[in-house]
C-alpha cells in the first residue's frame, strides 16, 4: 500500500503579514499587561483587611469632682433620708470594695436634694464625652471632618437626638459620616463597639472610626431602700474613654495595636442571665438598676462559653491538645488552659471586687496580670464600658506594653454578655503626657486592703 509523504513547505511571509503579526503581538501583550494589573488588583483587594488601634484617652474628673466614701454615705443619708440600716448596708459595700477615697461623682449627684434631672445627665454626658473626644483630636492633631464612622454608647442614658449625633453637632462632622448610638448594652458595650467598628472598617477600607464609651451616673442613681439596688450606688463612678480605629494601611506605622479578634458572648436567652442586672423599679416606684447575687455566676459561666471559643484562636498547639487531652481521658475535671501562654496582659472590666477576683481564679492569674484592673477599680471605680481602657493606659504608664505583646481585654454586661478583644502591640509604646495616671503612677501599685473602715466607732 503506498503511502504519500507531504514535506512541510518553509515558512514564508510577506512583509505585510509579518506587519500584522507584530502588530497582533503588541496587542496580545497589552492584554496580558492588562489581565496582570488585573490579577494583582485582586490579590490586593482579597487580602485580609487589618484593623488598627491608633491612639486612645481616658477621661479624668477634676479633683472637685472627688468623692470621699464618708461624704458618699453622708449625702446619700440627707438627700434619701433612707433608714440606718440601708445606710449601713451601704458603708459594709464600700469598706469591702476596693475603691479609694479618690473617686469621682457629677457634682449634680453632691447636692442636697439630689438633682436627677434631663439637664444634669445631660451636661453629665457632654462634659465627659466632649472632653474625651476634644483631647483625642487635639493630641493626634485630628481634624473632626477626617472621622468616618462613629459609634457612642452609654447604657441608661439615651436621648434624642442621639448621643452620637450630639458628638456630631459639637465637632462638625461631616454630613456624610456614619454614625452609631448603643444603648442598653451595659458594662460590655465597649469591646462590642470595638466589634461594630472592626466589621464596618472592614467593609469601608481606609477609613477611620471613633469610638465613646460612657455611662450616665445621674439617670441611674438610686434613691430607695433595695438592696440589690443600692450595689450601683457604691460601684459605679464618672468616666469615659475615646478611641480611634482605622483600616488604612498607611496609619500601621502610626498605629499602637492591631486588632487580632473579638469574640462576643450573649446569653440573654436564659432567664436567670437576663434578669441578674435588671433596670426596674422597687416597692416604693424607685427606680434602679437591680444586680442580684446570681450575677457572678452568671458571669463564671458566660466567661467559659466565651473563652471556649477565643481558645482555638490564641493558644498555642500544646496547650490546646493538652486541653483535649484532658477532656477525652477526665471529661470530669476542672482542667483550665493557661492563658497566660497567649497574652502578657490582662484589662479586665473592673465591675468590682467580686469579678476580678473570680477572673483571677477563674483564669489562674497571678497578682500582677490584676494589678491593671484592681488598681483602676481602687482609683476610679467602676466607669462601666470604658473601664478596659483605663487599664489599658495603666499598663502604658507603667511601660509594660512591649512590642510584640498581646493584650486581652475582657468585659461583662448587662444581657447577660461577655465581650473579649485580643490586641497586639506593634510598635514600642510610650505614654504621653495625656496618659491620665501619669502624673501619680510612681506611686501605684498601692497596696489595696481587703476592709477598711468608714463608719465612725
Amino acid at each position: 500500500m503506498n503511502q504519500t509523504i507531504h514535506k512541510a513547505s518553509p515558512i514564508s511571509l510577506t512583509m505585510s503579514e509579518l506587519t500584522t503579526l507584530l502588530s497582533s503581538s503588541g496587542f496580545i501583550f497589552e492584554i496580558f499587561i492588562s489581565l496582570l494589573v488585573l490579577h494583582l488588583i485582586y490579590q490586593r483587594l482579597r487580602r485580609r483587611v487589618k484593623v488598627y488601634l491608633l491612639d486612645f484617652t481616658c477621661y479624668r474628673a477634676p479633683d472637685s469632682n472627688r468623692l470621699p466614701m464618708s461624704t458618699l454615705l453622708e449625702t446619700i443619708y440627707l438627700a434619701n433620708q433612707i433608714d440606718q440600716e440601708s445606710i449601713d448596708f451601704q458603708a459594709r459595700i464600700l469598706e469591702r470594695s476596693w475603691l479609694s477615697n479618690q473617686t469621682s461623682i457629677p457634682p449634680s449627684l453632691t447636692e442636697i436634694p439630689l438633682k436627677k434631672s434631663l439637664t444634669s445627665v445631660q451636661t453629665e454626658t457632654m462634659t465627659t464625652i466632649f472632653t474625651s473626644v476634644d483631647d483625642l483630636l487635639k493630641k493626634n492633631k485630628l481634624s473632626p471632618r477626617s472621622i468616618d464612622i462613629l459609634i457612642t454608647n452609654c447604657s441608661l442614658h439615651a436621648p434624642t437626638p442621639s448621643l452620637s449625633a450630639m458628638v456630631i453637632n459639637k465637632f462638625h462632622m461631616r454630613s456624610n459620616i456614619k454614625s452609631f448610638n448603643l444603648s442598653g448594652m451595659g458594662c460590655a458595650a465597649g469591646i462590642l463597639s470595638v466589634s461594630l467598628a472592626n466589621d464596618l472598617l472592614k467593609v469601608h477600607r481606609g477609613s477611620l472610626a471613633l469610638i465613646v464609651s460612657t455611662e450616665a451616673l445621674n439617670t441611674h442613681w438610686y434613691i430607695g431602700k433595695d438592696r440589690s439596688m443600692l450595689l450601683t450606688n457604691c460601684l459605679f463612678r464618672m468616666g469615659a474613654a475615646a478611641v480611634l480605629m482605622s483600616s488604612n494601611d498607611q496609619d500601621r506605622g502610626n498605629a499602637k495595636y492591631e486588632l487580632l479578634h473579638v469574640v462576643r458572648t450573649n446569653k440573654a436567652k436564659d432567664d436567670r442571665a437576663y434578669q441578674c442586672i435588671y433596670q426596674d423599679t422597687d416597692s416604693e416606684l424607685k427606680q434602679g438598676v437591680s444586680i442580684t447575687k446570681d450575677v457572678i455566676s452568671v458571669a463564671g459561666d458566660v466567661l467559659k462559653m466565651n473563652l471556649s471559643t477565643l481558645g482555638p484562636l490564641v493558644l498555642p498547639y500544646l496547650e490546646l491538645l493538652q486541653y483535649v487531652i484532658c477532656k477525652i481521658y477526665k471529661p470530669s475535671s476542672t482542667y483550665t488552659p493557661n492563658f497566660k501562654k497567649a497574652f502578657e496582659h490582662f484589662c479586665i472590666h473592673t465591675g468590682g471586687r467580686a469579678v476580678i477576683q473570680a477572673m483571677e481564679m477563674n483564669l489562674n492569674l497571678k497578682k500582677e496580670d490584676i494589678e491593671p484592673s484592681k488598681m483602676t477599680l481602687h482609683r476610679f471605680g467602676n466607669t462601666s464600658s470604658s473601664s478596659v481602657w483605663y487599664a489599658l493606659s495603666y499598663l502604658e504608664a507603667k511601660r509594660r506594653v512591649k512590642r510584640g505583646d498581646k493584650v486581652l481585654q475582657i468585659a461583662f454586661g448587662s444581657g447577660f454578655k461577655c465581650n473579649s478583644a485580643v490586641w497586639r502591640c506593634i510598635r514600642e509604646v510610650e505614654p504621653d503626657t495625656d496618659n491620665k495616671w501619669l502624673d501619680f503612677i510612681e506611686s501605684y501599685p498601692v497596696d489595696v486592703p481587703d476592709s477598711i473602715s468608714i463608719r465612725p466607732c
